[in-house]
């Protein structure tokens, strides 16, 4: 009878001593009947633990240098072969594809390569998203729907919050579950909460925005009454908050998950390099989304229609809709063919406690029904290594959370940007900064195999370096002057800092305040709207397509013989600290995400490994409670205290229009100090309490402990070129 051939090139070990397959001759009917990939079951053998067969063989952990059976070059070229159905030791299906459809082309996905190229396109589209297209329109939906700062800031945690709540009971029982059919559920969820969120555009009417020209000129302003201006547009945020929350619910098994399903299908010098990419891809998402974001900022709300607005009008609201194809995901066994080998050959790092528990988790049983759930908790509770490694994540989190939904706002009031242009900047520093420094981080660990301890001190020293960059926000761009708003008409000081948008040179021109539309005059000051500017005349300029005003009374008319003109959008910004700014701002972010995944990676060691997925889980929720959903919140309230001009919607107060640069520097400087400062605590404890295993614990270990910054490489088999990067 021709036995399936089983080779180190899909899922063989290697054993110190031969294995007697000798049994008696095969039964009748026994030719059509199904093999285990890892090994034959007949009335010969004793199945181990692990799904293989022996005659009281060692066990599969020790090495040697013979494979468990030897292959025809046919067989290796073949990892399936025909009319042999493979499974696991748990019987589940190892072959690639949907039910019972398993073609023969699907097995070339049946790679680690595979599993992280259809991860990091999942990764890459959730990031574009909801940290991508969310963020940069979320001062247009401001605008849009009348919210104000700490209501957009609750939308952003609003992700976060339905998070928390998924996280447990996914992480637990998605991590002894099939992770891939978790994954597929999680996109499908996630676009559904992205059709949601575009919802609010096509249910809110035709909106009909006036345009600087509609507002009129001097003399020709035009507003409708109070009881037809105010609108109850404020009431869509709890369908973006929906939609963010169903965004958060589809994205939980993503970053929990597939980072423990990459991590179990590797090998353990390479699952920070696998794992930093699939955030790679997930950091480039956001990154495409602010700069494709910033392009869709320039189409009118109403797309198709002819509006005559700048690009920087405030209305430009972008709502992404996406439904990403979960098909992929769902076609994925439950674990990958030759997986098990990594898991037998890896060297444990676990905290090791003082009164022995966490042993417990080395038990297979362990984790697999509820019961098993508050001792699940208790062990990472217990384990000081894990607390501090989460509350070093959440004082990130906060950082990054904050930053990313206010990021576009903090470079558009600096340097005096339209909402498009902030965005496409705050993407030019993200890509970079954000991308690489989280692939840098995975490839430091492994170019350096550094264990557990190391990791967590590699860690420490990014955030002691972002710490002293951050020392940058002492600097700011100063407001550029605008009339009414930071000085008077003539240029001198207001009076106890009142705001006053009215002079002698508009005082008969009945302006109102229902819209901001700012103009720029040729005296390089700002107005609030043509009209605040005395225009009476309007025209296009033919190079660029802006309007620009004429007969202008409050511009200056000594820098323009005749009458003074001002062009439609803010003054362009000459700030000398712009370039420094930018390039600590790049050094603070590339800094921060470069301790991402080496913290990532620390956590995953320093628990056990049926504990991986549940302390992902767990960490989330430290993470999102403690750092991502109130990040959004205190940026957003510290945001607004210094602001300058609201919106004033029949008396009602609005979003706001203009901040004060040297106070939302201040601010932005107080968060980062004190969370950086956290950070850096909480990185120190965790390196001086973890304790390692003993050298002795580890079976198989003995030369990897000698040397400190090795994963078994002195004992592990030749394994596939194919899996080498």
């Amino acid at each position: 009878m021709a036995m399936p051939q089983n080779s180190t090139r899909e899922n063989g070990f290697c054993f110190t001593q031969a294995l007697d397959f000798s049994c008696p001759s095969a039964r009748p009917g026994e030719a059509g009947r199904p093999f285990s990939a890892l090994g034959r079951r007949d009335g010969c053998s004793t199945p181990l633990s692990n799904g293989l067969t022996s005659s009281g063989a060692p066990s599969p952990s020790d090495s040697c240098a013979e494979p468990l059976c030897t292959p025809t070059p046919a067989e290796e070229e073949t990892p399936f072969q025909e009319g042999i159905k493979y499974v696991s030791a748990e019987g589940e299906e190892l072959a690639c594809g949907w039910g019972g459809f398993t073609p023969g082309c699907l097995q070339l996905c049946n790679t680690s390569k595979g599993v992280l190229f259809f991860l990091c396109v999942a990764s890459f589209l959730q990031g574009m998203t909801v940290n991508g297209f969310i963020n940069t329109v979320i001062t247009s939906i401001e605008r849009r729907f009348d919210l104000r700062s700490y209501q957009s800031g609750l939308i952003a945690s609003s992700y976060d919050i339905a998070a928390c709540l998924c996280l447990t009971f996914v992480s637990y029982f998605g991590g002894n579950g099939h992770k891939p059919r978790w994954l597929g559920w999680g996109v499908l969820v996630m676009g559904l909460g992205s059709l949601l969120f575009a919802l609010p555009h096509f249910t809110t009417g035709r909106y009909e925005a006036r345009s600087a020209a509609q507002v009129g000129v001097c003399g020709g302003n035009q507003s409708l009454p109070c009881s037809q201006d105010a609108s109850s547009l404020s009431g869509y945020r709890f369908v973006f908050m929906l939609g963010q929350f169903l965004h958060g619910m589809g994205a939980t098994p993503l970053y929990t998950l597939g980072v423990t399903y990459l991590d179990e299908n590797v090998k353990t010098n390479y699952s920070p390099v696998y794992i930093a990419v699939f955030y790679t891809a997930a950091i480039l998402g956001p990154a495409a989304g602010y700069l494709v974001g910033g392009m869709f900022l320039n189409i009118y709300t109403e797309i198709g229609r002819d509006a005559a607005h700048p690009p920087s009008h405030p209305t430009r609201v972008f709502s992404p809709s996406l439904l990403c194809n979960i098909c992929h995901l769902f076609l994925f066994p439950y674990k990958l063919l030759g997986s098990q080998r990594y898991i037998v050959m890896r060297v444990s790092e676990a905290h090791q406690l003082k009164d022995g528990s966490h042993k417990k988790a080395s038990d297979p049983d362990f984790g697999k029904t509820v019961k098993d759930l508050p001792r699940s908790v208790l062990l990472l509770l217990k384990n000081p290594t894990f607390i501090f490694l989460c509350l070093a994540g959440a004082t990130e989190a906060t950082l990054i959370a904050g930053m990313s939904t206010f990021g576009p706002k903090f470079l558009e009031s600096q340097f005096s940007l339209s909402a498009s242009e902030a965005a496409t900047f705050f993407g030019y520093l993200v890509v970079p900064a954000g991308g690489g420094g989280t692939f840098l981080g995975g490839f430091l660990v492994n170019k350096f195999k550094l264990r557990c301890s190391g990791i967590i001190k590699l860690c420490l020293l990014c955030t002691v370096s972002s710490l002293v960059a951050i020392f940058i926000f002492f600097i700011h761009c100063p407001n550029m002057p605008m009339a009414g708003v930071t000085q008077m008409y003539d240029g001198s000081a207001l009076p106890g800092g009142h705001l006053n948008l009215t002079a002698a040179c508009n005082a008969q021109c009945g302006c109102l305040q229902d819209t901001y539309s700012p103009v720029c005059g040729t005296d390089g000051i700002m107005y609030y709207s043509p009209c605040h500017a005395g225009c009476k005349r309007v025209s296009e300029n033919l190079r660029n397509g802006k309007k620009v005003y004429h007969e202008c009374s409050c511009v200056d008319k000594a820098l323009l013989p005749g009458s003074g003109t001002a062009e439609a959008g803010k003054c362009t910004s000459s700030c000398a600290k712009k370039p420094l700014l930018l390039c600590f701002m790049f050094v603070v972010i590339l800094f921060t995400f470069l301790s991402s995944i080496p913290a990532l990676t620390a956590t995953l060691r320093c628990v056990s490994d049926r504990q991986r997925s549940f302390a992902l889980g767990i960490q989330w929720i430290v993470v999102r409670t403690l750092g991502g959903i109130p990040g959004p919140i205190a940026f957003g309230s510290m945001i607004d205290k210094s602001c300058l001009l609201w919106q004033d919607q029949c008396g009602e107060q609005g979003s706001c229009y203009v901040y004060q640069n040297s106070a939302m520097s201040r601010y932005t400087l107080v968060a980062g100090l004190v969370y950086k400062v956290l950070g850096t605590t909480f990185f120190v404890v965790a390196c001086l309490l973890y304790k390692p295993p003993a050298p002795e614990s580890a079976p198989g270990s003995s030369d990897a402990s000698k040397n400190g910054t090795s994963d078994l490489q002195e004992h592990k088999p030749s394994l596939p070129a194919e899996e080498d990067i």
